[in-house]
């Protein structure tokens, strides 16, 4: 087994084992989740882009948010689109390893934008002062370098480390690559793809800390103040909100894959893969575009072609 891991050019996904009456039917209903998630995010970023009253740092970063939604999406859809219309389910060693790349980086991106999105509304309202002189458009423009670059270069580290795998097997019981999936064909253990992704794990823990220490100032600053309480309302929610449901999403699928059990039926199994690649892309446009006043009639404005 040992002298075959350089014959692995292809691993089979197996997670669509089981549907073929069903293929058509989930072809054009993934179709068009993944047209919804382009018309939702393409009007979120266009309205954001062409309109100059909204280049303010929150819309910015939710501007990015939805460009990173786009992103992460075509690293799944089209190749799942493909698989529905072929009798098999395969992908190359280099696609495989560019898929994980894709949607890991995406999922990292996210959570570090939201963390940005939560840093400017404390700063905005817990620290309104000195909130023009902090976020300035170059620091914003190095706040995004970085929340891009971190989330991109960890995860390139991670995939570099799953590239030096030797593997002793090609069958990935799922219907996308992730790296992780990939380590467990290793003929035997590799203390690098142990350290890096708890590196990973742990650096983004951080993050989410730095989310609730955030919102325990913010609530707190807010509850002594009617204008404040207006601004959490008007902005803060849809964070949550959209920070929640990318949260449990993704914590859904990675719990199901390390302690999930195998007798679920695949459908299930499938839901559980996809769900933070369909509910979140969606949402989040969705959430700040008819709660955020300003999207919202700018959006309007441009469907009626009248000024509101």
């Amino acid at each position: 087994m040992m002298d075959n891991f350089s014959v692995i050019t292809v691993f089979t996904l197996s997670g669509l084992s089981g549907i073929e009456k069903y293929k058509i039917s989930l072809f054009f209903v993934t179709l068009l989740f993944y047209c919804v998630i382009w018309l939702v995010n393409v009007a979120v970023i266009v309205t954001i882009v062409v309109d100059k009253s909204l280049h303010e740092p929150m819309y910015i970063f939710l501007c990015n948010l939805c460009i990173n939604g786009l992103y992460g999406t075509a690293g799944f859809y089209p190749k799942f689109l493909m698989d529905l219309l072929s009798t098999t389910h395969v992908i190359s060693y280099a696609g495989c390893l560019l898929q994980g790349f894709v949607i890991h980086s995406s999922v990292s991106a996210d959570f570090s934008l939201l963390v940005l999105m939560a840093f400017d509304r404390y700063v905005a309202i817990c620290r309104p002062l000195v909130y023009h002189s902090m976020m300035t458009k170059p620091r914003v423009c190095v706040f995004l370098f970085f929340a891009w670059f971190i989330p991109i270069y960890l995860v390139f580290v991670g995939s570099m480390t799953t590239l030096t795998l030797r593997l002793c097997g090609s069958h990935i019981p799922k219907i996308y690559c992730i790296n992780y999936l990939v380590g467990q064909l290793a003929c035997s253990f590799s203390v690098a793809h142990v350290i890096v992704p708890a590196f990973n794990y742990s650096f983004f823990s951080c993050h989410f800390i730095f989310v609730i220490w955030s919102y325990i100032y913010l609530v707190k600053t807010c509850r002594t103040s009617r204008e404040n309480r207006s601004k959490f309302i008007q902005t803060c929610l849809p964070h949550l909100f959209c920070l929640v449901t990318f949260g449990v999403s993704l914590l859904f699928d990675l719990l199901y894959i390390r302690f999930g059990s195998k007798s679920s039926s695949q459908s299930a199994q499938n839901f559980m893969a996809i769900e933070f690649l369909i509910i979140p892309p969606i949402l989040n446009p969705l959430i700040y575009g008819f709660k955020m006043t300003q999207i919202r009639k700018r959006i309007i404005q441009f469907l009626i072609g009248k000024h509101i």
